[in-house]
């Protein structure tokens, strides 16, 4: 049952790290906390008006793609975003539909952006989550910011850290995958590429020729396509929202596909992962998917 759960349990608050790490961790459970992050300042500071005014005319990394689908599988390509360095009220002016754009904006560029590029609001939050920073005996490996459209998605994927996915304002909306659905779910390999903007401001795919091949799952967890991928039909998905003043427990190696309301405003930590019994069972179990499919 490593891994296992019919649905999203949420606590009232956070444990000690002790139990949060008996209860959570060792067993790979995801769980949403509530009251976790009530004494942020961020959550009644953090408006579109304070954005402006804290980060302004400051040039910051914002993702853009034609579909609001970054790192995607699109064309037979593993396609990431035109990483467009912009005035951070340009892209405010965007998500405030003060200016209209046919692309989709989201500022989502996971290098601990919100130490390196928005250092103006880390003392709105945290620099780590205390509690679990002593449950895992470390502090995280990246602090992130997320701000963006409605129209941005996060294709299905997963990662090798330990997430604690805070939501400021809006809303989040969750579609998971226990390790356990490894077999159910479809991986193939990808040429990489990326937007670039043309000069008449359409988007063309270009190919990153000398990069190495991108292993991606090219479904759709919301519109499955059962007739090439018929093996999904056995998986066993999760939903969940998280709203603001929230956070979810997202465990390691977990597959995830993520929507938010428009303008929703987060922040998330990631905790490398143990490499224990826990990733040898994931890696065992890609090693017999990978041989059933050859056979």
């Amino acid at each position: 049952e490593l891994g296992w759960t019919e649905s999203v349990p949420c606590l009232d608050g956070p444990l000690s790290p002790l139990q949060f790490y008996r209860e959570w961790v060792s067993p790979n459970k995801p769980c949403i906390i509530q009251n976790a992050i009530s004494h942020w300042p961020a959550l009644q500071k953090w408006t579109t008006a304070y954005l402006r005014e804290v980060v302004g005319p400051k040039v910051v990394s914002v993702a853009v793609t034609p579909n609001g689908y970054a790192d995607a599988v699109f064309q037979d390509r593993f396609v990431m975003p035109e990483e467009r360095q912009m005035p951070f009220m340009d892209f405010l002016d965007i998500v405030e539909k003060k200016v209209t754009s046919p692309n989709v904006f989201y500022v989502q560029k996971q290098c601990s952006n919100l130490t390196e590029e928005f250092p103006e609001l880390v003392c709105d939050v945290q620099p780590d989550i205390p509690w679990m920073s002593e449950a895992l005996g470390k502090k995280p490996d990246a602090v992130n910011f997320w701000l963006g459209e409605s129209a941005a998605v996060t294709s299905l994927h997963k990662d090798h850290y330990e997430n604690l996915y805070c939501v400021i304002s809006g809303e989040k909306h969750f579609l998971l995958h226990p390790p356990s659905d490894r077999p159910f779910i479809p991986y193939e390999l990808y040429e990489p590429a990326t937007y670039q903007v043309s000069e008449d401001g359409s988007f063309e795919i270009v190919d990153m020729k000398s990069a190495d091949k991108v292993p991606w799952i090219p479904l759709d967890p919301l519109n499955p396509n059962l007739e090439r991928y018929p093996e999904y039909a056995q998986a066993k998905p999760l939903q969940c929202t998280v709203k603001a003043g929230e956070m979810l427990y997202l465990p390691s190696l977990w597959f995830h596909h993520v929507q938010q309301s428009h303008g929703c405003i987060a922040v998330n930590y990631w905790y490398d992962m143990e490499y224990d019994l826990k990733y040898s069972y994931y890696q065992l179990l890609d090693c017999l998917t990978k041989t059933v499919k050859v056979l």
